[in-house]
């Protein structure tokens, strides 16, 4: 006995690694399936855009003098804009994008997005956004706290040693960051191919009548030997996910585009998992930002060309009314292009939306080019109401306990 004993302390729950929470032995094969009565499957997939994405060079007003009076250098003529509306369109490098909105209906666009006297901080500003608050301590987030009201599988998909975000921060049960579906493998201590195997064969059998001696009473090892069947099962159902996964369109060979295939499986696994958190860095464009071509095209390149496979990929597997992506940055950049042919730390910047159920379409007025706040553009809409509306209308959770009282649900979705 003290044999097996040694076996489940090193091998089993321990072993798995930070990467594997119990959720998946209780949650994720009982998770109902999308066509069972009670089933609420929705699907968000939060895409933050670390370093404050220029949104003035994302959602170009293309007919207004002032931004090229603004940008003398980095504007995007407007002969290569993208055209969404009469005065609006989007960066040439968003051209997958663009499709998604002209072809399929599947974009919202949410201009001028931000919050009253907003921080220049990056590590501030991101703050407020993970937790849906301005108080001077924030130490959970928003995403964290509507998974105490409704405690579904969620993930954060990460990029090496990139940490879990506080937007995750309070969940009732860690949200696992994993960088592939080899994470799922069990991860034993034994040395051999023998002695892995053999610590394999105690966890499956450990629960079998004959293994561990039944009492009259449950005990902790009848308790941690059922747990560890449970959750060696799930971890091996989602290790083999992506074995037989043929995307229905090619993704782009990118880091986001490698995260959302990978959310992509584990959506189309059934586990029952409805929040997934990426982030792509690189928005700090300070200097050589460059205009249609450039360090800010590419970046919006790899974000349009991922999410729009992501889309097409989901919706050939029959889930495009279940998925929203939702994207966001801590602030948008100045109005105007600085010495180093950059831009500066701003405040409002645009947010999308994609899916099947969105509210297509351009929602808000672009901010002011004339009404500047110490050169920044001023929001029009508060983020914490996009995120009501992703809460209430998308989660179906309530909002306010998250976001606070006072913020009307914006108008995103179509229904």
């Amino acid at each position: 006995m003290s044999t097996r004993r040694d076996f489940l302390r090193t091998s089993t729950l321990l072993g798995f690694g930070a990467t594997v929470p119990t959720f998946l032995g209780r949650t994720a094969l009982a998770a109902p399936a999308a066509d069972k009565p009670g089933a609420k499957d929705t699907v968000l997939v939060v895409v933050q855009l670390t370093g404050g994405n220029d949104g003035m060079n994302t959602v170009i007003p293309f007919t207004n003098a002032d931004y090229y009076k603004l940008r003398p250098t980095i504007a995007v003529a407007k002969d290569q804009v993208k055209k969404l509306t009469d005065d609006v369109g989007l960066h040439p490098a968003m051209s997958a994008l663009a499709r998604l909105y002209t072809d399929e209906s599947a974009v919202c666009v949410v201009q001028g997005v931000g919050y009253p006297n907003p921080s220049q901080s990056h590590f501030r500003s991101m703050d407020v956004w993970h937790a849906a608050g301005t108080a001077e301590t924030l130490t959970e987030g928003w995403l964290g706290n509507a998974l105490k009201k409704r405690g579904v599988p969620a993930f954060h998909l990460a990029g090496g040693n990139e940490a879990s975000p506080l937007a995750l921060a309070g969940a009732p049960v860690r949200v696992p960051s994993i960088t592939s579906l080899d994470d799922f493998k069990l991860k034993t201590s034994g040395v051999t191919g023998a002695d892995q195997n053999a610590q394999k064969g105690v966890i499956t059998g450990v629960a079998d009548a004959g293994a561990v001696p039944m009492t009259s009473q449950p005990n902790l090892l009848d308790f941690v030997s059922r747990t560890q069947t449970n959750t060696y099962a799930s971890s091996e159902k989602l290790a083999s996910i992506g074995k037989n996964y043929t995307p229905k369109v090619p993704y782009p060979n990118s880091a986001l585009g490698s995260k959302l295939k990978l959310a992509a499986q584990l959506i189309d696994a059934d586990i029952g998992a409805r929040l997934f958190y990426v982030s792509l860095d690189g928005f700090d464009t300070h200097a050589g930002q460059g205009g249609a071509a450039g360090a800010h095209a590419n970046l919006l390149a790899q974000v349009s060309d991922a999410i729009s496979a992501f889309y097409r990929d989901l919706a050939g597997r029959g889930h495009k009314d279940r998925l929203c992506v939702m994207t966001f940055s801590e602030f948008g950049r100045r109005a105007y292009e600085n010495g180093s042919k950059g831009t500066d730390h701003g405040a409002a910047a645009p947010m999308f939306l994609v899916g099947g159920n969105v509210k297509a379409g351009v929602t808000g007025e672009h901010p002011s080019l004339k009404g500047l706040k110490e050169g920044n553009l001023v929001h029009g809409t508060d983020f914490r109401q996009v995120y009501a509306a992703v809460l209430d209308k998308w989660l179906g959770i309530d909002a306010k306990p998250i976001v606070g009282e006072g913020f009307k649900a914006a108008e995103v979705f179509a229904k």
